[in-house]
């Protein structure tokens, strides 16, 4: 009788390869977590509008220069980190980060004023730009090609959860008579210091990052990939990539339309961030907590979103479908119905807007799709620079929308109350009126731009051309 016994060689491989999966997904969990904070961090100064405008007497042009100043040194840093990735290991980026975003919060909890919000907000800005790219670029180092989709998607979705989990918290802060908004700053700074001290216990890079040089052996149990010049997908070659200049990539038809798409999406945010909370405050007599919960709404569909677009790609790959349609493709939809539910807010009111801006704002969170699809045009030592270089010239929307909104208020009519004074019917009115043309405007651009995404992000055509 034959018998036939497994060597301990591959048994060992097969502990290995567990092993390495654990520490996948712990880090995975964790990285969601960071862009949890990320985010919190950003949506928290329009959960504060109210308080901080009124308390520091500020107009609405004035507190969105605030908005629009986290976004000053965003793309510089990112683009600067992005290029650093290539000779610095990821886990300890991310680090520096993490403890950064703690620090920056307790100068506010501290008494700071209107010029300490001011550069904590830009200072916050540069310590966050490179965040998107760099922990995407870390995860990815840990799972081979074809299933990065998922666990990419998953991180990326810590961007819409943490809003949604911040807000009621942050609220509950804010609204406390013996906290207060400042506490909601002091709040974010506690929970950034626990993160860092839990991701410092467990950092490490994943085997298929370009700093790991073992990439054949038991311990990581990583397969050399070969470049198949016949497959219509770069998926399974692309870790077979070889350096290439990156002026080739940042001209080409497939960044610029990710760019372009990624400016619209970034204008969202940026909305999100700094005037959502006020624009529906004068939707309707809401309590603190209504409008903290209803503002979380975008950021929830977001994070279904952007999970599920993640999964379907994921799916869409296994089936050798190109990158360009598994997530090209799927990205641009989703930009072409944000636009269109954007243009049609003005034309309705109520809780019709409120759906609508949950679809158009929700919707345009799905921005780390192009980062991934990009990110799969280039080899791994490059996927940094690239990625964060895109996420960087794209953040020029989310600098433009809060200055760009406040300005439309103040053309509008609408005057900052004092504290403890509610807000006009008129005022309410003028408010809406000014926000709306702003839909107008960016509806009309992301119905363009994402049928341009459609068409030409496209990194299976332009590795295989860059590859010759």
């Amino acid at each position: 009788m034959n018998m036939q016994v497994e060597s301990p060689e591959i048994d060992a491989n097969r502990i290995n390869s567990k092993k390495i999966m654990r520490r996948a997904w712990l880090i995975t969990v964790l990285l969601i977590i960071f862009q949890m904070v990320n985010f919190a961090d950003k949506a928290v100064l329009g959960l504060v509008a109210e308080s901080v405008m009124s308390e520091l007497g500020m107009t609405s042009t004035e507190f969105g220069f605030i908005g629009s100043s986290f976004f000053f040194l965003f793309a510089i840093s990112g683009i600067i980190v992005g290029f650093i990735a290539e000779k610095v290991q990821t886990r300890w980026l991310i680090l520096l980060m993490g403890l950064s975003w703690a620090i920056l919060q307790f100068p506010m909890l501290l008494g700071g004023g209107a010029m300490a919000l001011l550069v904590t907000r830009i200072v916050l800005g540069a310590a966050e730009g490179p965040a998107s790219s760099i922990s995407l670029t870390h995860v990815q180092g840990w799972f081979e090609p074809t299933s990065r989709g998922f666990p990419s998607s998953l991180v990326a979705s810590g961007t819409t959860l943490g809003p949604v989990i911040a807000a009621p918290i942050l609220a509950y802060i804010i609204a406390h008579p013996d906290l207060g908004w400042r506490w909601a700053f002091g709040f974010l700074g506690l929970v950034g210091v626990v993160w860092t001290i839990l991701w410092a216990l467990v950092f490490k890079e994943g085997p298929y990052s370009h700093f790991n040089k073992a990439q054949e052996n038991v311990e990581t149990s990583v397969k050399t990939v070969v470049y198949d010049p016949n497959s219509k997908s770069i998926a399974s070659s692309v870790d077979a990539l070889k350096p290439v200049a990156i002026r080739k990539i940042l001209l080409s038809k497939m960044f610029l339309a990710a760019f372009l798409a990624g400016l619209g999406c970034f204008w969202s945010l940026g909305f999100l961030t700094t005037w959502a909370p006020k624009y529906i405050a004068a939707l309707g007599s809401f309590s603190p907590e209504i409008i903290a919960t209803v503002s979380s709404l975008p950021w929830i569909l977001g994070a279904v979103s952007l999970a599920g677009a993640g999964f379907i790609s994921r799916l869409l790959m296994k089936r050798q479908a190109t990158v360009h349609v598994s997530l090209g493709v799927v990205f641009g939809l989703l930009v072409l119905i944000s636009g269109i539910a954007f243009y049609l807010i003005p034309l309705l009111s109520g809780w019709v807007c409120i759906l609508l801006i949950t679809i158009a704002a929700g919707f345009a969170m799905c921005f780390p799709l192009a980062t991934m699809a990009v990110g799969f045009s280039v080899c791994s030592k490059q996927r940094a620079a690239v990625m964060a270089t895109l996420v960087a010239t794209a953040s020029i929307g989310g600098m433009v929308s809060p200055t760009m909104v406040g300005y439309l208020m103040d053309t509008a009519g609408y005057v900052q109350p004092p504290k403890g004074v509610p807000m006009s019917a008129q005022m309410a009115e003028n408010l809406i009126t000014g926000i709306h043309h702003g839909f107008e405007y960016i509806g009309l651009y992301m119905i363009v731009a994402g049928i341009i995404t459609i068409l030409f992000l496209n990194p299976d055509q332009l590795a295989k051309k860059l590859i010759k």
